[in-house]
């Protein structure tokens, strides 16, 4: 049933704003753990120059968390007034204060779809090559707040292996984010673990977005070196979100600014996202409901 409702989510609404008078001089970015910080502030300064320029902030500051949670308490607490996130996560905010945030936008793939895979990998010489092959070994998931590296395996995966996960593999653990996963999964730290992609386009790019794209253009991974031992249903792409409380006229410039950047400054855009996208399509909590409903029944708020 909950295989039949993730793949059911396709509902785009649009959102009403909630009037407030601020004037805010320093705008503050989240950015979810997963991937070496690094990376992600330099992918991310591209974003910050054209925020200032473009809307006026006196400062944009980044907080790249070490994991997912960092973020998601950052959204909670109000000290963040933007950030992308999983779906997963976004759930996660959502049970624990429906008000905190609001999802504004997803991004749409090369092919059309506002939707990604969970991909299940393992090392090319390990000899395994399906699921079956799997049984009694050790899974890496990425994040416990992880859609595709977590929620959507720990849903969808049973009714393909014909048991839960925890009695299928004889040991289950965290990676630690998506590009540490992949690493420990080459180590032989974990014999297959889940991370994500577009599911579309070349195999030896790491698909056209996603972890294993972002992998691969940084030349710490030879798609070579690994197979690929299973693929989610489709998953909603994680949603863009802002702070609740921020004015309306903030809201709206932020998410016309936005909804330019692909067309305005498509490296940036393409840096900031993880890979190769369309555009940015409207979204709201509806979009996001099976994911809720699903974290809410399997692993909680």
């Amino acid at each position: 049933m909950l295989k039949k409702v993730l793949l059911g989510a396709v509902a785009l609404i649009a959102l009403a704003g909630h009037v407030q008078a601020e004037d805010l001089k320093e705008f503050r970015v989240g950015i979810i753990g997963g991937e070496n910080e690094a990376d992600r502030l330099r992918n991310y300064q591209c974003l910050g120059d054209h925020l200032k320029a473009e809307l006026g902030f006196e400062k944009v500051s980044f907080f790249p968390a070490a994991d997912y949670d960092g973020v998601i308490q950052g959204l909670l607490g109000g000290t963040l007034d933007y950030a992308e996130l999983g779906a997963s996560g976004f759930a996660k905010i959502y049970l624990a204060n429906s008000d905190a945030v609001e999802p504004i936008l997803t991004t749409v793939q090369t092919d059309g779809s506002t939707g990604y895979h969970s991909i299940m990998i393992a090392r090319k010489d390990s000899g395994i090559t399906n699921l079956e092959d799997l049984k009694g070994k050790k899974l890496g998931f990425a994040d416990p707040d992880s859609t595709s590296g977590y929620l959507v395996p720990l849903v969808t995966l049973p009714e393909t292996l014909g048991a839960p996960v925890k009695e299928y593999f004889a040991e289950t653990g965290f990676g630690g984010g998506h590009e540490n996963l992949v690493l420990e999964v080459l180590k032989g730290t974990f014999d297959a673990g889940t991370t994500f992609g577009s599911g579309v386009g070349e195999w030896k790019d790491g698909y056209t977005s996603g972890n294993l794209h972002k992998m691969v253009e940084k030349g710490i991974l030879d798609m070579n070196d690994i197979v690929e031992l299973w693929k989610s249903p489709l998953i909603p792409n994680g949603p863009i979100v802002v702070r609740t409380s921020l004015a309306d006229e903030t809201k709206a410039k932020f998410k016309q600014f936005m909804l330019d950047l692909p067309k305005k400054d498509a490296a940036c855009f393409a840096a900031v996202m993880g890979g190769d996208f369309t555009s940015f399509t409207e979204v709201n909590v509806d979009f996001y409901k099976p994911i809720i409903d699903a974290r809410k029944a399997t692993i909680g708020g």
